[in-house]
């Protein structure tokens, strides 16, 4: 029987849309709508109702350091700045921890950069023919040259299909991005390296330079000596 009457068609009962005199108002609001819309009401009812229980409960002797130990911006609460959080050993620390990860960050773009030049090294190259012919005369000796030269203007490497030439020049673009970040990164370890010592212990003054030198050392270091002192 379930078969029958699943078998016999039936009108299809479409949901009532907005009249006409109401159409300013939207789409007309079904039954999930407003089950939705109810309960984030009754939500929103049921939070107003629990801090209005602790804003009467509250006990106006309490006290947090976070009273004194912040200020209100914009309405939302913000802690002070630390400014001596870390002590110097802790921030030398820090730094090596850093100076770490930038060297091995160098070790590693250097290992990309190689295989990388060793790659494209190999497509630029052509393989060279060390093959030894051997002739009687001079006649099979031309024929045989005029055969290498014909072997030799066949397109061969010249015909490469585009999609091959677009990887490799994006492969060039890619190595010569990784020498240019290769760069930076020296440069960064050399700062941080530089600032390291220079928080040492130690009377130190900076080297002057002649002008000479600074013109061919626009892009180097500055140059800092240490006293010398007695070791016991």
């Amino acid at each position: 029987m379930s078969s029958l009457r699943n078998a016999i068609p039936r009108r299809a009962h479409k949901e009532r849309s907005q009249p006409e005199a109401r159409k300013k108002f939207g789409l007309l609001e079904k039954h999930k709508d407003y089950v939705v819309r109810a309960r984030a009401y009754h939500i929103k009812e049921a939070t107003i109702a629990k801090l209005k229980e602790k804003a009467a409960f509250r006990n106006p002797d309490e006290f947090y350091f976070k009273m004194i130990n912040s200020r209100t911006v914009g309405g939302i609460h913000r802690p002070k700045p630390e400014d001596n959080k870390y002590t110097e050993e802790e921030l030398l620390l820090l730094k090596n921890k850093d100076m770490g990860y930038i060297l091995q960050s160098i070790q590693s773009e250097k290992k990309k950069i190689e295989k990388l030049s060793s790659t494209l090294h190999e497509l630029d190259n052509k393989p060279q023919n060390k093959h030894v012919y051997f002739a009687e005369d001079r006649e099979e000796a031309k024929e045989i040259q005029s055969r290498i030269g014909q072997s030799n203007n066949m397109p061969g490497l010249d015909n490469i299909p585009s999609r091959i030439k677009k990887k490799t020049a994006s492969s060039y673009r890619e190595l010569e991005e990784r020498k240019q970040r290769l760069q930076k990164l020296e440069k960064l370890y050399a700062d941080m390296a530089l600032q390291k010592e220079l928080k040492k212990p130690g009377r130190k003054r900076k080297l002057k330079l002649n002008e000479d030198e600074e013109t061919d050392n626009q892009t180097s270091q500055p140059v800092y000596k240490w006293r010398a002192q007695r070791k016991r």
